[in-house]
């Protein structure tokens, strides 16, 4: 630790109880906010959220699996806000081309498609076998 940094110089640890929630929840719909106006895919993948949340309530399934599909597109989401958040902070430092800056952004990408692969194979494992039994 830095000897000479002490949290009472950060601005932004003043807050507490709760009225430290209250600009937390406050930052949080910001985020929500601006993912939502700036971030294509955001909007795409929050689509998928609100159409397959009705299809899951609706299956034949248990309460666990019904969360379970509908925290699969939830953690999509998820792992979309934290790869905007990288690319946002790198485009903040520079907007020229360099190896680690595509590098950050690439792993930013590989992780929502992770996720993603993560959601398919959730939905398929429920899904598949209430169609077989059709």
């Amino acid at each position: 630790m830095n000897p000479k940094y002490h949290i009472n110089q950060n601005p932004h640890k003043g807050n507490k109880g709760f009225t430290r929630a209250w600009h937390a929840a406050k930052n949080s719909w910001c985020g929500l906010v601006y993912a939502f106006m700036e971030e294509s895919a955001f909007r795409q993948e929050l689509t998928l959220l609100i159409l397959l949340t009705p299809v899951a309530f609706f299956l034949p399934i248990d309460y666990l699996e019904k969360a379970l599909l509908i925290s699969s597109l939830v953690m999509v989401l998820v792992v979309e806000l934290l790869n905007s958040s990288v690319e946002a902070a790198i485009d903040r430092i520079s907007f020229e081309h360099h190896d680690l800056s595509k590098r950050a952004k690439d792993f930013g990408s590989a992780a929502v498609m992770l996720a993603l692969l993560i959601a398919i194979l959730i939905w398929s494992a429920i899904c598949i076998p209430l169609v077989l039994k059709m």
